[in-house]
């Protein structure tokens, strides 16, 4: 079989580059093209009279998107999603406000237009304001959902019965993800059938585990085409695909996904999950100062010690040949007590199920879907011997102590120094020797490499894994494969 190439999206290799350096590259806001004399003004009222390069370059980006009024993208196609990777500080709030409010200023029935999800009850709060700032005398709603206030009042403040049925009181919703998630669930005529944009600040925290299952609910909700008394809708939203006489004589309403973020641009599969429509990126990613100025680099002085026996070791690869170089390791290389770190519950369920159906390898999982009781006992297995491979995630891991692991094994390459030291601190306790290799993807290498330089840790050995001795490997792994999606379904 040919050799597997590593693979990344064009979108992701070729970024459209933002200017780092935000004083010296300010932009007068009358030089952007296409902003609404009254949202010109009310800049100015703000004392806002530049913007910042992400600003210059993100607004008529979407603004351009929406040329068409907002049912229908540029030229009649469908808007592509846009993310956006810029350190904290450098002004991503007001690059999806001023177009946001800018598009919805002339529509005419209230509904969900704009759906924006944070992490944090304070981060929501911050935008909610800045949306009142720029909606304010406009007829726009901001609603801001946290459960700050009870669930009712929320309920109160979105949707109003009438005897026609329910109309919605908001345009805009400023949401964290589990206040959210109970609305869409329980709130009966909280529809997002009619939205336009959902965005997603802070995107690499909202893209976890915890909060994945959100954002495939938004997107679900958003593309139920029936609403709740069983009623056909006027604008029935298919899921997007080719264009065709029967999906154009029904105008869709686009949904165009923003993502935001200060660290985005590192993990296409996990950008992948987001199922994003031909995505655009902005991205003036670098180091990033402190508050007052000072570089972040100062700040790990207080280098991490490592055990004494750990040596360290990282193989680079592409995404595709991840579980064969794990099953390697277990099957030809022999390793035994192997402990086993992915980024999130989903993924090491599935490379759970995955080395089981491939078998020859006594595997089991260690995540919050287990009970308590099960964790011990599957621990006990492990230690005893029983059990080779543990696949666990940091949230289960953190701070157990695991008597004799010999190796730890970097699944997913861990995006933070500490959950690195944490991982590998598994192994060589107590003065026993231990190895931990770290399966990294090729986009990923010069970060987790200066990553670690950065926390002053020199000594980590490559150790490349060359092709042919994964080709043995594959055609049993291709079968692991067809038998894992038959489970699945």
């Amino acid at each position: 079989s040919p050799q597997v190439q590593p693979f990344l999206p064009q979108w992701l290799a070729e970024p459209r580059r933002v200017q780092k350096r935000i004083r010296e590259n300010l932009c007068p806001v009358r030089d952007v093209p296409g902003i609404h004399p009254r949202l010109l003004k009310k800049l100015q009222m703000n004392g806002i009279d530049s913007f910042f390069p992400v600003q210059a370059e993100v607004i008529p980006a979407i603004l351009q998107s929406a040329a068409q009024g907002y049912l229908l993208g540029r030229g009649g196609f469908r808007p592509k999603d846009i993310c956006v990777s810029a350190p904290t500080g450098s002004g991503k709030t007001l690059a999806f406000v001023i177009p946001i409010v800018q598009v919805l200023l002339d529509r005419v029935v209230c509904h969900i237009r704009a759906l924006v999800v944070l992490p944090t009850k304070e981060l929501a709060q911050q935008v909610s304001k800045v949306f009142n700032v720029y909606t304010d005398g406009t007829g726009l709603k901001v609603v801001l959902i946290t459960g700050q206030k009870s669930f009712a009042k929320e309920q109160e403040m979105l949707v109003q019965k009438k005897v026609t049925g329910y109309c919605s009181l908001a345009d805009i919703v400023v949401a964290t993800p589990g206040r959210l998630t109970d609305h869409i669930n329980q709130t009966p005529g909280f529809s997002l059938t009619q939205l336009r944009f959902l965005v997603v600040d802070e995107a690499d925290r909202m893209i976890d585990d915890m909060h994945q299952n959100c954002l495939n609910q938004i997107v679900k909700a958003a593309f139920q085409g029936e609403n709740h008394s069983g009623s056909s809708m006027l604008f029935q939203r298919t899921k997007p695909g080719p264009l065709t006489a029967a999906s154009s004589c029904s105008p869709q309403i686009p949904l165009q996904k923003l993502l935001f973020s200060a660290t985005l641009t590192q993990d296409p599969e996990k950008l992948q999950q987001l199922d994003l429509f031909q995505p655009r990126l902005f991205t003036s990613v670098y180091s990033e100062k402190n508050r007052d100025g000072i570089g972040t680099e100062q700040s790990t002085n207080n280098k991490y010690t490592l055990p004494e026996g750990l040596s360290q070791c990282y193989v680079p690869c592409d995404l595709n040949s991840k579980p064969l170089l794990l099953l390697y390791f277990m099957l030809k290389m022999k390793f035994t007590r192997v402990l086993c770190f992915t980024n999130s519950r989903e993924a090491s369920h599935r490379l759970f199920l995955l080395v089981q159906a491939f078998g020859g390898i006594t595997v089991a999982e260690f995540s919050s879907r287990l009970t308590p009781n099960e964790r011990k006992r599957t621990m006990k297995e492990f230690e005893q011997g029983k059990i080779q491979l543990l696949i666990s995630t940091d949230a289960t891991a953190r701070g157990i102590d695991v008597k004799g692991v010999n190796y730890v094994i970097n699944y997913d390459a861990p995006q933070f120094i500490r959950t690195y030291i944490h991982r590998v601190g598994r192994t060589a306790r107590a003065g026993e020797a231990g190895v931990a290799f770290s399966l990294v993807l090729r986009i990923q290498e010069r970060r987790f490499l200066r990553m670690l330089r950065d926390a002053g840790i020199q000594d980590i050995q490559k150790h490349p894994v060359k092709g042919n001795s994964l080709k043995p490997l594959v055609q049993q792994y291709e079968g692991a494969l067809c038998k894992l999606e038959k489970t699945v379904k």
